[in-house]
């Protein structure tokens, strides 16, 4: 998928997740899982939490045309992440090898360093 951040295009691979796989995401998973792509209906409410995810991530959140409107580097097991706006997607990215180029254009490398030593 293309992603569209100050400018610049972004291509990664994301799982479209179902409705069902929406309330579990990276809970219980590995680092070294694929990134997820959640798809919000207007009703649906864009709050995420890490509880049970035991590595850092990266959550994009993005309007209907995968324009960035915001990102967060969320620590495991915190309890709320929410948008100042109301977003059409999301994009969770795992902080692990596969994924540090993508994580460097949003996040500080010494940043990056600092949570990624897992």
């Amino acid at each position: 998928m293309k992603i569209h951040f100050n400018k610049k295009t972004i291509i990664l691979k994301a799982k479209k997740l179902s409705f069902w796989g929406k309330f579990s995401g990276l809970m219980f998973k590995s680092r070294n899982t694929s990134n997820l792509l959640f798809n919000f209906s207007a009703w649906e409410a864009s709050t995420i939490h890490s509880f049970f995810v035991f590595f850092p991530f990266l959550a994009i959140w993005m309007d209907e045309k995968n324009n960035v409107l915001e990102w967060s580097l969320v620590k495991p097991f915190t309890l709320a992440v929410t948008p100042k706006t109301k977003p059409s997607q999301l994009i969770e990215i795992p902080l692990n090898k596969n994924n540090k180029k993508i994580i460097e254009i949003f996040v500080d490398k010494k940043e990056t360093f600092k949570y990624n030593r897992g």
